[in-house]
């Protein structure tokens, strides 16, 4: 059993895949080929916003509008403590400080109800400049977009939509990539719709911010690549990526679908062993992973790896308790949810292609090992 199924996806794709490469190779155009302009108009329209820019990964998804907003030391960029560490890396990478809100118990996303509290704090504190909010969509379902957004206009904040995982997601009825001033998704091969190697995408409306970044994206190229208008990096996805993911995006609404049925078939089996994941009645997840949580985890999960199946833990140790951001000065107990998640939460295998043979023995080993 495989924890992320890839090769029953290639097989259904495969010619098509094989097509798409054939066409770069013979056009030859490997950087910024023509498959790159097509990505892009296709994901922009899917998510319907007006501009999407390939990236070489997610984590450049989210590091160019950083950019674009002129994130700089002495500014302050709250986020969560609960996600990989990309999100609160590009922050400390531009000498800026991401300043941790705990999640919500449910959904594992930003805790509105706190947010507010914590950019006041830091506006009386005085010490730093309140720049944006940078929530995460975890495990595939989008943060909550319309108290987000409504701070955020109340204190003149810009809003990253950290979509990684939650593309093909939706929040009352709009698409994730949509959902904030500027939006980033990923292209790792294991998210929702994954490339053959890194690859990332950012999406907004914003003409004026749509501009910078693809300047940036292109080590802040003006008129050509030889007049630079600013630093910028070296940020564009490979064309030969950009055909994969076309040959994948065919598919891609079918496997959303059938990415529901599989979290039902497990939602139903087990809502009576562990704390299943909750999605809100208004959304759609895209299901990235199937994340669970339960007081005697580790049980679980010896388990389930005697029994054969693959697990993973999304995520062990938050990121205010991590040696990276030890200068800010977190300490443990400062985010009680986030750290009480990371103790208990486990993910079992989950892709559109799990068959029910391999859905019962992960449900029958999570079972008996709480009997």
């Amino acid at each position: 059993m495989q924890f992320i199924d890839l090769k029953t996806q290639q097989d259904r794709i495969r010619e098509k895949i094989e097509i798409n490469i054939k066409n770069v190779l013979d056009h030859g155009k490997y950087i910024m080929g023509p498959e790159i302009k097509e990505l892009e108009e296709k994901l922009a329209k899917y998510c319907g916003v007006k501009h999407a820019i390939g990236v070489a990964s997610g984590t450049d998804a989210l590091l160019i509008p950083l950019m674009a907003y002129g994130i700089e030391p002495g500014d302050a960029v709250f986020t969560t403590p609960f996600t990989f560490i990309a999100t609160a890396e590009v922050i400390q990478l531009l000498g800026a400080t991401p300043v941790f809100v705990d999640i919500d118990p449910e959904t594992f996303n930003i805790d509105t109800d706190k947010l507010e509290d914590v950019i006041k704090r830091t506006i009386e504190e005085g010490k730093l400049n309140p720049r944006g909010i940078l929530p995460v969509d975890l495990f595939g379902q989008t943060a909550d977009y319309d108290p987000i957004n409504e701070i955020a206009k109340k204190y003149d904040l810009f809003v990253l939509e950290d979509a990684a995982q939650s593309f093909g997601a939706t929040y009352n009825n709009s698409k994730a990539g949509s959902l904030a001033n500027v939006a980033s998704t990923s292209f790792f091969p294991a998210k929702p719709l994954g490339a053959y190697g890194d690859g990332g995408m950012i999406f907004t409306d914003n003409d004026d911010l749509h501009q910078k970044m693809l300047s940036i994206r292109v080590h802040g190229s003006g008129l050509d690549k030889y007049n630079n208008t600013r630093v910028g990096l070296n940020g564009r996805l490979d064309t030969i990526q950009a055909a994969v993911l076309l040959a994948k995006f065919e598919i891609f609404d079918e496997e959303i679908k059938l990415r529901q049925i599989v979290a039902k078939r497990y939602n139903d089996e087990l809502k009576e062993t562990v704390k299943i994941p909750f999605v809100e009645s208004y959304n759609v997840s895209a299901w990235a992973q199937y994340a669970m949580l339960h007081s005697d985890r580790d049980k679980i999960v010896d388990n389930l790896k005697t029994d054969g199946v693959p697990v993973a833990i999304y995520y062990p140790i938050p990121l205010h308790l991590q040696e990276a951001f030890s200068h800010l000065s977190y300490n443990k107990g400062d985010f009680p949810v986030s750290e009480k998640s990371a103790d208990q939460i486990f993910s079992v295998p989950f892709h559109p292609y799990l068959t029910k043979n391999d859905q019962d023995k992960v449900i029958g080993s999570i079972k008996s090992a709480i009997l």
